[in-house]
């Protein structure tokens, strides 16, 4: 959706409500607008005066657009877009406006401008974002599938529509899965039929050893800044459930050392872990 350059937005915001400088601009603005309408209701529509004319009232109008899209700013979508829709209604509020019934014209242009706002919203919108693009192209997808199917009487394969539109399978399927997408379905709502359970009861239980993997990590990274032989001795003692004799005549040292040993390193982990947090 685009709008022609010559209303590409030049003058700054008609006020701000706050400084005297925007309220100077907002007041420059409408006395603008007046002296616009009063020109273009004296030409013929479709002449190059009349565009001119008409296209400087766009301009002149666009902060107007802008201040109504930024109503909509928490709903995620494209500022860009959102004005762009704005700007539509602000063309159709200057095509329908009489200056005449002596109706200031942002009175009369911003419920035109909010309300095509919010059909976009309604009709466009999803409540799975879905890039640009994808959705432009789920467009053409839709029409060549209705178009093959009256064609063949029957409904076309993936293939027939990427060779149609001259995409790749792969894009065919992801526009197809992005058609699909207009809104999320709550996990508790039944999947096949009422009665049936939701997604979220047919999901994998939550591992409670996942509570340990940081503490794992965590002892994995310690461990490696110990001597070789005070890691071998806590492998054998905690992983292999050696006892302390038996580790002593696994390495052909005393039990008293093995203990010792043991003991050194339980402190440096410590100090360590002290030091990592």
């Amino acid at each position: 959706m685009t709008v022609s350059a010559r209303t590409a937005p030049r003058t700054p915001p008609q006020g701000d409500g706050g400084s005297d400088s925007g309220r100077s601009r907002g007041a420059d603005a409408r006395a603008l607008t007046q002296v616009l309408f009063a020109e273009l209701s004296g030409l013929t529509p479709g002449t190059p005066e009349h565009t001119r004319v008409r296209d400087a009232l766009i301009e002149a109008n666009l902060p107007l657009v802008r201040y109504a899209a930024a109503r909509f700013r928490s709903r995620n979508e494209p500022m860009e877009d959102v004005v762009q829709v704005g700007t539509i209604g602000l063309i159709n509020a200057i095509d329908r406006f009489d200056p005449e019934r002596g109706v200031q014209f942002p009175t009369f242009a911003m419920p035109t401008v909010v309300g095509e706002i919010k059909r976009y919203f309604r009709d466009n919108v999803r409540t799975v974002h879905v890039p640009r693009r994808l959705h432009e192209l789920w467009v053409q997808v839709n029409g060549a599938t209705e178009d093959l199917t009256v064609l063949h009487g029957r409904s076309p394969t993936t293939a027939e529509i990427a060779e149609r539109l001259g995409l790749g399978e792969d894009e065919v399927l992801a526009c197809i899965e992005a058609g699909r997408s207009y809104h999320a379905t709550s996990l508790e709502a039944a999947q096949e039929g009422d009665g049936l359970p939701g997604l979220v009861d047919r999901l994998g239980y939550e591992d409670p050893a996942l509570a340990g993997v940081e503490h794992r990590d965590l002892v994995r990274h310690l461990l490696v800044q110990l001597p070789e032989r005070e890691q071998r001795i806590l492998l054998l003692r905690y992983y292999s459930n050696l006892t302390q004799s038996q580790i002593s005549a696994e390495l052909g040292v005393s039990q008293m050392h093995v203990s010792r040993l043991l003991s050194r390193s339980f402190a440096r982990l410590r100090s360590a872990n002290r030091i990592e947090s």
